[in-house]
């Protein structure tokens, strides 16, 4: 992944609704969500979650597909990891080995 690639997915994630919107649509899985579904769980309109979704997809995190009459939105899970990958790329100098999954409480500024 780019740095430019990264940069944009992070900042789309930055806004708490979109971060609300992603976290759901993963949750969702490959079944994904229609948007009237999706406002419905998270109580938000119509149309600021239009807003929120096509920033998402914008950044390449969620992606759309027409079913019928509606649109099924998915969280673009290849992007997803692509983004973890990138981001712990140089974790512990890129040993694998030596780097934890979940840092301990004395972890410091190092990755543990």
């Amino acid at each position: 992944m780019e740095e430019s690639t990264a940069t944009t997915a992070l900042a789309a994630l930055a806004q708490p609704m979109r971060l609300r919107v992603f976290r759901a649509l993963v949750g969702a899985g490959l079944d994904g969500m229609t948007p009237g579904a999706l406002g419905a769980l998270l109580d938000v309109p119509a149309s600021t979650l239009s807003f929120h979704l096509k920033e998402l997809t914008h950044a390449g995190l969620v992606s759309q597909e027409r079913d019928g009459r509606n649109l099924i939105y998915r969280a673009a899970m290849a992007q997803m990891n692509a983004l973890l990958a990138y981001l712990t790329a140089h974790c512990c100098e890129g040993s694998a080995t030596t780097c934890a999954t979940t840092p301990t409480p004395d972890c410091g500024t190092t990755c543990c």
